[in-house]
């Protein structure tokens, strides 16, 4: 059997803030983890707007996003010296910017909160835009200081297109020297949650989201060998609650990417977007239809 794709260079969104900066400091961790690179990408936006811009303008924007992209370069390299760092600078928007910089195999990097806007806001147009429209993987980080913790790293799948998902956690765990936790969460009318261990034999209404865990371990015990995974069952009123609460002791949520249904546009599905504004740690997206996903047969 092949080898499964491994995760490709980590892109970060640089834009000034501190949540950017937050951001770019836990990718040098993630790059260290991974043995790669860290491109720190800071889109100017000025390419679509040229025609209505005076040179001096361009010329202005562009030496800030210079000075910016240093800043942050030397941050990150004071903290993380052992770390390739590189600087790029984009006339593009910023979602576009980061797609394009993380090409087919890159997973993009961005903070939860960008520069300006009102404070009450828990998820920035960026990360929003990018969570949305992105083709690769996308972490948005959460937290104030940019460094990871240790813990679990747990996949919330829901069915056999989440194979993708469950496999970018696979690589993700065994960095961090932690096991990988398969959690199925299904929705139940009655508050309160209720969790399940395996049970020897899936039946009744069960039998679905067992099948699911069990066919997705199968296949990653295959292709991970030497990885430890933990099956659990979440049974709740509210599947954003089960996972951000899943969130509490983790080092990053994997989840796939979903999009609304009934939306043409770039939006994000309830469940995702919840966890992207309240989850306990930085959460990875996952594209359904991306790189890394395959039959579970």
């Amino acid at each position: 059997m092949a080898a499964p794709p491994r995760p490709g260079s980590l892109v970060v969104g640089v834009d000034g803030s501190k949540s950017a900066l937050s951001a770019a400091l836990w990718a040098a961790e993630e790059a260290l983890l991974r043995g790669s690179a860290l491109f720190l990408v800071h889109a100017t936006d000025t390419d679509a707007l040229a025609r209505y811009l005076f040179r001096a303008e361009i010329d202005e924007s562009r030496r800030t996003g210079h000075e910016l992209l240093d800043r942050t370069a030397e941050t990150v390299c004071a903290r993380r010296p052992e770390v390739t760092v590189v600087k790029e600078l984009s006339g593009r928007p910023p979602s576009e910017a980061l797609r394009h910089a993380a090409a087919l195999s890159g997973t993009v990097v961005v903070g939860h909160r960008g520069r300006g806007g009102f404070a009450p806001l828990l998820l920035g147009s960026v990360a929003l835009r990018t969570a949305a429209t992105a083709t690769t993987a996308v972490i948005v980080v959460r937290g104030p200081d940019g460094t990871g913790r240790p813990g679990v790293v747990p996949a919330g799948i829901r069915d056999d297109r989440d194979l993708g998902c469950a496999r970018a956690a696979a690589h993700e765990a065994p960095l961090r020297r932690w096991p990988l936790r398969l959690l199925h969460v299904r929705r139940t009318d009655r508050p309160g949650g209720e969790r399940t261990a395996e049970p020897a034999r899936p039946r009744d209404r069960t039998a679905g989201h067992v099948l699911v865990r069990s066919r997705t371990t199968r296949l990653l015990s295959e292709e991970f060998p030497d990885l430890r995974i933990e099956t659990e069952g979440v049974k709740d009123h509210s599947v954003p609650g089960a996972l951000v609460e899943a969130s509490r002791n983790a080092a990053l949520l994997v989840v796939g990417g979903r999009r609304a249904p009934g939306y043409l546009g770039p939006a994000l599905g309830r469940t995702t977007l919840a966890l992207l504004q309240h989850a306990h740690c930085p959460v990875e997206l996952v594209p359904r239809h991306g790189p890394g996903h395959g039959s579970t047969s």
